[in-house]
């Protein structure tokens, strides 16, 4: 580290401010100050453009901003703005990227310095902060090479120094649901989308975005992220994540109450949808459905709230209860209540491989397979 503070100095001694974009990628590109510093892609696509081709701009701005979701937008724009900041602060230059810049910057944050009143960061959040680099870099004209011993070294310093195994959010199991259900109004607008919400995305073993971004019919919406076809047996979904398109089967269930399908029908049918987002915000004290599509945040709440009034986990104090429920809740429920084959478990979750899908069943017996009485022993 010593070495890469000695290069700093060498390499930054004479810079007090970083270069400005267009001078470093060799073209123009804004950073809006609004932004924290994420790349405006319209500007760069719009220079010089004959007015013929200003429609193809367009819509190839629509396609870069289709590249990623916004999240994952904003969460790069936040670290690219941290990382600023902190080379302010340094007085390093931002521009080029410098591995051993970067090194240092790793550091501070496994260390708890990269700002004032900061705590350290965690390794997943380290490793998040570098892919937006790359990223942010990238958008630029320009390249980080992670592989550079100044990063890679440090990095897996950091990764034996403070990785931890990852903490889990607690699986809402088969009986949970039902007893989340009961906390439910059955005669508001709000509980039933809620009751909707928890029945498809625990049947589905769906992601929270995945939830609020389904639409009631393909092609309906810009940022829809996918939508729903009823037939007589079940409910089948269609999803668009990071590797592609891929279909979810909901089978109806063995009684009305708890069935997902029947669920979404009534949601449908009593807050008058024909168009558009499936699950909306309720507005008017519960007696209107808006236009707008619900905020993923706003499935997290849920589940919280409905477990924590279900009593599920009761043997938990307030508190530690109140950080085990999220979103991810449900996701892992289902891979921990189906009673089937864990190829189809696999599937239903999209799921690259088994080991990922192991990784979400929670309260499963473990030594089911027993190897060792398997052996002979």
């Amino acid at each position: 580290m010593a070495q890469i503070i000695e290069q700093n100095s060498e390499n930054h001694v004479e810079k007090t401010a970083a270069p400005s974009l267009s001078t470093a990628a060799g073209h123009d590109v804004s950073v809006p100050e609004a932004s924290g510093g994420f790349p405006s892609p319209h500007v760069e696509m719009d220079a010089g453009l004959p007015a013929h081709l200003q429609d193809l701009g367009d819509r190839a701005r629509t396609y870069i901003e289709a590249a990623s979701s916004a999240n994952t937008r904003k969460a790069y724009a936040a670290d690219w703005k941290h990382f600023s900041a902190w080379c302010r602060r340094s007085n390093l230059a931002l521009l080029p990227p410098h591995p051993q810049t970067v090194g240092l910057y790793i550091t501070a944050c496994a260390s708890g310095t990269a700002e004032r009143g900061a705590t350290a960061n965690s390794v997943s959040t380290i490793e998040r902060r570098l892919s937006s680099l790359s990223w942010n870099y990238a958008q630029r004209g320009l390249s980080l090479d992670r592989k550079d011993r100044h990063i890679a070294t440090v990095m897996a310093g950091i990764r034996n120094s403070h990785a931890r195994p990852p903490v889990q959010k607690e699986a809402v199991m088969a009986e949970d649901i039902v007893a989340m259900l009961e906390t439910l109004d059955r005669g508001s607008l709000r509980g039933l989308r809620d009751r909707a919400m928890l029945l498809i995305g625990f049947a589905g073993g769906l992601r929270r975005s995945e939830i609020v971004g389904l639409d009631l019919k393909a092609n309906q919406t810009e940022d829809g992220r996918g939508w729903i076809e009823i037939l007589d047996k079940g409910m089948l979904l269609t999803l668009r994540g990071k590797t592609g398109w891929r279909e979810v089967e909901v089978g109806r269930g063995s009684a009305d109450a708890t069935c997902p399908v029947a669920a979404i029908e009534t949601w449908i049918k009593f807050a008058k949808l024909a168009h558009g987002p499936l699950f909306r915000r309720v507005t008017g004290q519960g007696k209107a459905v808006g236009s707008e599509r619900l905020n993923d945040k706003g499935v997290a709440r849920l589940v919280k709230r409905a477990a924590m009034a279900a009593g599920v986990r009761g043997d938990l104090s307030e508190i530690e209860r109140a950080f085990k429920f999220s979103g991810h809740s449900l996701r892992a429920g289902l891979a921990s209540s189906a009673e089937v084959d864990e190829r189809y478990v696999q599937k239903q979750l999209g799921h690259v491989s088994a080991e990922m899908t192991r990784k979400y069943q929670r309260r499963r017996d473990r030594f089911r397979v027993n190897l060792t009485k398997a052996s002979g022993l």
